[in-house]
């Protein structure tokens, strides 16, 4: 079995439970996705399907990629990733198979990573969360300023000093994520919480590699 599926976030909502409790969850179409490519590791020296999710027109590729995406069918794709799996998994997969959320069932815990929201150039308390100055007593233009960088030693700045800069538009990797719910006639999951970006940011949702699934008992 694949791991993971691509997705594209829709939004969030909540939902109610039997008893009147409200969870917050993010909605997510992951699928239908289709298989591009099987990897072996006696011509790739490793084990791997990569699927395809979204269907775009020809002329949003370029034609080295449509040559590898025809391969597989006749689905032109928008985005493309790759799940290591074991060898004698990796025979059952055929060019074109389709893959959906039918993989996963409410209970599963899963690892989510995306893009995080773009925030621009921020200061150090936007960015780093440090604190501000006291806004008395001699402080004279230096309120949100970061302090020293260097200090009596080691006389030079030190890398990964905490500074202004580049605040999110980054890789972000959420952990143990529950999944509430599965609708498979949409290819939608609800998973419990938020995940890293904006609305229709694509998503890589695979199984949690650090939790053991317990299904939900109803």
């Amino acid at each position: 079995m694949i791991p993971g599926l691509i997705g594209k976030k829709i939004g969030m909502t909540q939902i109610f439970d039997d008893h009147g409790i409200v969870t917050p969850v993010t909605v997510i179409k992951a699928g239908p996705c289709y298989v591009t490519q099987v990897k072996t590791p006696e011509k790739d020296r490793y084990s791997a399907v990569q699927i395809g999710f979204e269907t775009v027109k020809e002329s949003r590729k370029n034609k080295p990629e449509l040559g590898h995406l025809k391969k597989a069918g006749e689905q032109i794709l928008r985005i493309l990733s790759e799940f290591r799996i074991d060898p004698e998994e990796a025979s059952s997969f055929e060019l074109g198979q389709p893959v959906d959320v039918d993989i996963f069932n409410p209970g599963d815990f899963v690892d989510i990573v995306g893009t995080s929201k773009g925030r621009g150039f921020t200061g150090v308390i936007k960015r780093h969360h440090f604190s501000r100055s006291p806004m008395t007593h001699g402080t004279h233009e230096c309120f949100r300023h970061g302090g020293s960088i260097g200090g009596r030693y080691p006389q030079h700045t030190m890398k990964g000093t905490r500074m202004a800069g580049q605040h999110g538009n980054r890789q972000v990797t959420m952990q143990n994520l529950s999944i509430v719910g599965v609708q498979k006639d949409q290819s939608l999951l609800l998973v419990k919480g938020a995940v890293p970006g904006h609305r229709n940011a694509y998503l890589i949702v695979r199984r949690a590699k650090k939790k053991k699934t317990e299904p939900i008992n109803n």
